[in-house]
């Protein structure tokens, strides 16, 4: 059994909810990086061929592709008037991890603000170490 000075803080789960608020689709400008395949089930989703999805939903970053924003930061695929995915069911990995990525985990003080923004973060459903970490390492954010 490892030492407890190396288990991650959250070695005794973490919880949440998902509220479906959209909270995490708006605010900020950032990326939602996707691959292939998740274009894929996307544009699928959507009953739109990849090109046409492509081309109206997703941007180049260098060698990488994001999902569009609005010029408030909201994501493009954020029902405006609904505020829910208008892609739910087949979201991208990234959306999918949510709020366990590298970045809202490392520490317990970035897991503090994760819960001050996301009603969700820190209420419901109790993951254990291992959910958490299954969806830490599915994308590095």
């Amino acid at each position: 059994m490892p030492r407890q000075s190396q288990r991650p803080w959250y070695h005794e789960g973490l919880r949440f909810e998902c509220t479906q608020c959209g909270l995490c689709c708006s605010g900020d400008p950032g990326y939602v990086w996707v691959d292939q395949d998740e274009i894929d089930a996307m544009a699928e989703a959507m009953q739109l061929t990849v090109d046409e999805f492509e081309s109206r939903f997703i941007r180049r970053v260098g060698t990488q592709r994001s999902l569009r924003e609005y010029p408030d930061g909201d994501c493009i695929l954020l029902d405006p008037e609904q505020r829910t995915c208008m892609v739910y069911q087949a979201r991208p990995t990234q959306c999918r991890t949510w709020p366990f990525w590298d970045s809202t985990v490392e520490t317990k003080k970035a897991w503090r603000e994760t819960c001050e923004e996301c009603p969700g973060a820190g209420t419901g459903k109790l993951y254990t170490l291992e959910e958490i970490e299954v969806q830490r390492k599915q994308k590095k954010v």
